[in-house]
């Protein structure tokens, strides 16, 4: 097992990383919540066929609740929210309760937001269940979509803790490993230029992933968004950069329908266009062919997918939360591991994606 200590302004917590780390969850629970009264699961429908009862047992000294989410992208909506809440009343949680979200980015960011709203704010834990998760549970970031705009309702709540246990990885396929290996790449890219080295070498197989390169890459992962999030809690200044993809990533998504293509896969083809536009707009020197190369190899698109117009991608794009006055920024680098924040005109971007 090993830990990573995330320090905010508004919280100190530890993020526990290892095979079987959630047989330490109670005894955490315990002695951080002496006077706990409920404990609330929010878990997705896959999860929880495979994993629920194993949790469960976990905790099985607890007064515990569950609630069950649909699968995917469309969980994060206002309707679902509704039901979480609906739920946690009826269960009469109050403000000596707990919140467990357990699942990947979705059942995280929902039920995140769930516990910064109920009863304006309860404490919760992340249980992590997918690669991507690495990214989404630490921070405190949480939120639901709208129709016009990806997690533009939410609220910033950080976890009492975040303990991720690598077994609930085994099962994932292999576009959910793709996805979430993708976010590995952008806090390579953002920040650490020789673990980005490191991996392209390490790792050429996602489908044979060995459990010490896959540790080794979220805690690395894990210890740059940390650093990060230590600096700009709120997403001021420098935490914007852990937005890099994603701009154009969130318009794609959005375009073909929440689900349709994945987070990853999306912000992927977005990392790709933001190092084009680097190297246009900052003069980055970058090997463009060899990155795209390998990222085929590990099954990525790194084009847009058919059909998409530029002039929408914009539009989707200018709702983007980093837009100010439905101007663009992009989070572009000028050498790996020092991205800056960017306005792009429209005519740039237009002509770029048609490129594309």
């Amino acid at each position: 097992m090993e830990a990573v200590k995330i320090q905010t302004k508004s919280k100190q917590y530890p993020v526990f990383i290892g095979a079987g780390v959630t047989a330490n969850l109670q005894s955490f629970i315990k002695e951080r919540f002496p006077k706990l009264s409920t404990v609330l699961i929010i878990s997705d429908e896959t999860v929880g066929s495979l994993y629920l009862d194993s949790l469960k047992a976990q905790v099985s000294e607890l007064q515990v609740a569950t609630f069950l989410v649909p699968s995917g992208e469309t969980a994060k909506s206002f309707d679902h929210y509704y039901d979480c809440l609906t739920y946690a009343l009826e269960q009469k949680l109050d403000r000596q309760s707990l919140i467990i979200s357990f699942g990947g980015g979705v059942v995280g960011d929902l039920s995140g937001f769930v516990a910064a709203s109920y009863m304006r704010g309860i404490p919760f834990i992340q249980v992590p269940t997918t690669i991507l998760a690495h990214d989404s549970a630490v921070g405190g970031k949480v939120a639901i979509n709208h129709p016009l705009g990806k997690n533009m309702i939410g609220a910033f709540h950080q976890p009492e803790a975040v303990f991720y246990d690598l077994n609930y990885l085994k099962s994932l396929p292999i576009k959910e490993i793709r996805s979430g290996f993708a976010e590995v790449i952008k806090h390579a890219l953002i920040q650490d230029p020789s673990f980005y080295n490191w991996i392209q070498t390490n790792v050429t197989d996602l489908s044979d992933l060995k459990e010490g390169i896959l540790q080794h890459s979220l805690v690395r992962g894990i210890e740059i968004k940390g650093m990060i999030v230590s600096e700009d809690e709120r997403e001021t200044g420098v935490r914007a950069y852990l937005n890099f993809g994603h701009t154009l990533g969130h318009a794609i998504e959005a375009e073909c329908g929440y689900g349709v293509i994945s987070h990853g896969e999306a912000v992927i083809i977005g990392m790709v266009f933001a190092l084009k536009l680097s190297k246009q707009v900052t003069g980055l020197t970058f090997n463009e062919v060899d990155f795209t190369s390998w990222l085929k190899q590990l099954g990525y698109q790194v084009t847009l997918p058919a059909g998409l117009e530029p002039e929408k991608l914009l539009a989707r794009m200018k709702q983007d939360k980093k837009s100010v006055s439905q101007k663009v920024r992009f989070v572009l680098l000028s050498q790996l591991g020092q991205p800056s924040l960017y306005e792009v005109s429209d005519d740039v971007l237009i002509a770029s994606l048609s490129e594309f």
